[in-house]
């Protein structure tokens, strides 16, 4: 055998070193592997993915947005951290509340109007801002990356999302923080302080006890998982309600003879347009079934009719671009996706559906923008697929592969189908990653190597190379396979016997090959 210099590879694992931080709400000592830094870090890049995802920002009525973002900085300037708190309505049907680390939250239309007063929703927001004061949510990244490798490597779970096995890279930790549930621990400090802030920012703590009945009313019949976010790690229940009646009881001193709001006449009077418009959302809610049931005639008449009561809700408009599309009515479904974006420029699904639009009818440079600004706001799959075949369409294979490969690390149909079109491309630019290959001693140390063909090819011309130190021998040689057909298992003779002694170093790789 010919002689040959090994080559050894040495790896550098890069480790964070985890250390012990202070709650800042409680004083406590806890374990954490987040800094303050990247818990800022963390709440600024998700923000605004994490909204996409869940809805969007409620742009119909902009002001109820800035109402709730008043009452949220009056209690956050009474909290015991000094965070970059920021607060928005989203546009969101399912009564839910979520924070993410960093003081972002954030509160969905449906849960505004299950409230009764400004007192109720300063119970909502202190709740939340208690999670962010006292690093819940770092807490549950330290937890997350310690228990799998990685928080982002999980599933997105997030079930009041059409979008969450679709969404890819970054944002899927977002996607991901705002559904995990907070432990029992966590819920009661958030409840306690959360009460002790409605009282220090001047609201009436009753309304932390009325909020709670609100929700065991309406869990009534429900399923478990109805209600989601804000009180997910346990359900509304009676409990909860005399729990927080106890703890406002004890504050009894505290609060005599101070003049607490409620806020029910102001609350009703931000919340008029959102209440007056339910019906024209209740149409869309069930013309989203409509959609799931196949029923795009009767869903389209609903959409129009919500849009007759709201002309200023784009989600209306919105979704008549959807089923358009889904017709495959593509001038059509751009027209109507363009007044979508002149309401709301800033949610990621009207460039998506009319990148695609554009894209089915060969606007390339169109549909590239759209696609990339769908991208910006929220990075799924399907945009990156799509972005993947325009790459691919205009010979750029590279980037091509870049996109398939980041549309693959989705689920579902869409991510699917872009693991096969990376696998296409890469076979071709790697085919032996694509090849195995594994050492067989036969009769008389008779040396083989077992190749399998995985790649889904027929494959030419595919080298074997042969490497091997025994005893005070070393040396290696190389063998080539003519014709490899897809699927295939063949046993390649090396034309060697290794000689007689220990074997310190046996190894075959596929060096070279080529997709017929």
């Amino acid at each position: 055998m010919n002689l040959f210099r090994p080559v050894c590879l040495v790896l550098i694992a890069s480790v964070t070193l985890p250390g012990c931080s202070t709650n800042p709400v409680t004083g406590a000592n806890e374990f954490s592997i987040v800094s303050e830094q990247q818990e800022l870090a963390i709440g600024a890049q998700q923000y605004s993915p994490a909204r996409q995802s869940q809805g969007g920002d409620f742009t119909a009525d902009e002001s109820l947005s800035r109402y709730v973002n008043q009452v949220g900085q009056r209690l956050a300037a009474v909290s015991d951290r000094d965070l970059p708190y920021e607060f928005t309505v989203l546009n969101n049907g399912v009564p839910n509340a979520w924070a993410l680390p960093g003081g972002k939250i954030a509160v969905n239309r449906g849960l505004l109007v299950e409230l009764n007063s400004e007192a109720e929703l300063a119970a909502v927001l202190g709740h939340e801002i208690v999670h962010a004061a006292a690093r819940h949510g770092a807490q549950m990244v330290t937890r997350g990356t310690l228990l799998q490798g990685a928080l982002i490597a999980s599933a997105v779970a997030s079930s009041d999302s059409e979008y969450s096995n679709l969404i890819v890279g970054g944002a899927q930790l977002g996607a991901q923080l705002i559904s995990q549930s907070y432990g029992r621990e966590a819920e009661r400090e958030a409840d306690l302080y959360g009460i002790r802030y409605m009282v220090a920012a001047g609201y009436d703590p009753m309304a932390a006890v009325t909020l709670q009945q609100t929700f065991v009313r309406l869990s009534e019949g429900r399923s478990s998982g109805w209600l989601e976010g804000l009180f997910s790690s346990h359900p509304p229940s009676q409990e909860r309600v005399d729990n927080n009646r106890a703890l406002v009881n004890q504050m009894q001193a505290e609060i005599a003879g101070r003049n607490l709001e409620l806020g029910e006449d102001r609350y009703r009077q931000e919340t008029a347009f959102l209440r007056q418009s339910q019906p024209a959302y209740a149409l869309m809610d069930e013309a989203e079934e409509d959609i799931n049931d196949d029923d795009l005639e009767s869903a389209m008449n609903k959409l129009r009719r919500a849009s007759e009561q709201v002309p200023t809700e784009a989600r209306f408009i919105g979704l008549q671009a959807d089923i358009l599309l889904y017709q495959r009515r593509y001038r059509e479904s751009i027209t109507t996706y363009n007044r979508a974006v002149a309401l709301d420029s800033n949610y990621f699904d009207y460039y998506l559906g009319r990148g695609v639009a554009y894209s089915r009818t060969n606007a390339r440079a169109e549909a590239r923008r759209d696609l990339e600004r769908s991208a910006e706001l929220l990075p799924t799959a399907i945009a990156a697929n799509e972005l993947g075949k325009l790459s691919l369409a205009a010979g750029n294979r590279n980037q091509a592969k870049q996109y398939f490969q980041l549309a693959a690390s989705g689920e579902g149909a869409v991510s699917a189908e872009a693991r096969q079109a990376f696998i296409q491309l890469d076979r071709v630019d790697n085919p032996r990653t694509y090849l195995q290959a594994e050492p067989v001693l036969g009769d008389n140390r008779r040396l083989f190597a077992r190749v399998v063909n995985q790649s889904g090819a027929d494959m030419v011309n595919v080298v074997v190379n042969f490497n091997a130190a025994v005893a005070d021998q070393s040396g290696e040689v190389n063998q080539t396979i003519g014709f490899l057909p897809a699927g295939a298992t063949v046993d390649v003779d090396s034309g060697e016997n290794l000689p007689a002694g220990t074997i310190h170093r046996l190894t075959v790789t596929i060096t070279r090959a080529t997709p017929r």
